[in-house]
């Protein structure tokens, strides 16, 4: 089983226009009210492939009861920590050509006991898992290094540990060695203190982050597909989406095809980099079903460490 943990999940909203004006009115083309947050829209995918899946998150207010109650038609079962703030909104305004904005509200505070809660319910099902996945940010009250927390606990039950994080956070939870980190370019960028400015330097912190305990690294490039570093090699995929409508949740996708697929080597890149693309061919921040992917479309081979990574947007 694959537990996922997910501190501030949201209502994602998806407004979809036929081009964004600053300051003007808009009418809206479509709108999808879809359950949000990194662990959430992991839970989602694997619900999607039959692949046993449990989503933690904390929930309160109508906005989270309305959360659970979007999830239980996708068949993902869910564990609540209640708490007394309202889960957050967040709103993405998706444009034509596929450009997208997003508004993410901070979300909740939680209160001390809260954060012990969410915290101690982790750490109880970690036992039970196979994987343990924290991802996405931190709401006021919880310390940066709650998602370190949780790896060191799922670790000490035995199951293997992924991070999806940014910002300090990210940095405290790769110095707890979880078995799995998959930052986006930009996470990684602000973790090197600087630019990368090709996959040479991608490379480099890559193997920073392995030298000091994480066991596998992947990067999300955006259109550039995914490096993956780890101690069986190093390989980078590319595909090439038909359609671009939505971003939102697409590096999220791409952490569950590489988990479904074993979480580990070039196949698991081949099918992560396949979920990534067809989730961006899906409108809102809907996550693909097995019909969707097609692994035999991403191309894998040895990297290039010159290729410019100037414009990506991961």
């Amino acid at each position: 089983m694959i537990v996922t943990v997910t501190p501030n999940p949201s209502l994602d909203r998806t407004v979809q226009i036929d081009r964004l004006v600053p300051g003007a009115v808009h009418r809206s083309i479509r709108v999808h009210l879809d359950p949000g947050g990194k662990g959430v829209n992991v839970a989602r995918a694997l619900a999607a492939a039959d692949v046993p899946t449990l989503a933690v998150l904390p929930t309160g207010g109508a906005e989270g009861a309305q959360l659970a109650e979007l999830l239980a038609p996708e068949a993902v079962p869910v564990v609540e920590v209640p708490v007394q703030a309202p889960t957050r909104t967040n709103v993405a305004v998706v444009e034509a050509d596929g450009t997208t904005s997003k508004f993410n509200e901070p979300g909740p505070e939680l209160t001390p006991d809260e954060v012990a809660a969410l915290e101690r319910t982790a750490a109880d099902l970690a036992a039970r898992a196979h994987w343990l996945v924290t991802c996405g940010s931190l709401p006021a009250g919880c310390p940066d290094d709650l998602h370190a927390r949780i790896v060191r606990a799922a670790r000490r039950s035995g199951a293997q540990v992924a991070v999806d994080a940014s910002g300090p956070a990210l940095g405290l939870a790769c110095a707890a060695a979880p078995d799995l980190v998959k930052p986006n370019l930009a996470e990684l960028a602000e973790l090197a203190g600087g630019p990368l400015r090709d996959l040479g330097d991608v490379l480099d912190v890559a193997h920073r982050l392995r030298a000091d305990g994480v066991r596998t690294v992947l990067v999300s490039l955006g259109q550039l597909g995914a490096v993956l570093v780890a101690d069986t090699g190093t390989w980078h995929a590319t595909s090439v989406a038909t359609q671009v409508r939505s971003t939102v949740g697409a590096g999220d996708a791409m952490l569950a095809g590489f988990l479904r697929a074993g979480g580990t080597g070039p196949a698991a890149l081949r099918t992560a980099v396949a979920y990534g693309t067809a989730a961006v061919g899906l409108a809102g921040s809907r996550m693909p079903g097995p019909d969707d992917v097609h692994p035999s479309r991403v191309h894998v081979d040895a990297v290039d460490k010159t290729v410019s990574l100037s414009g990506v947007a991961a």
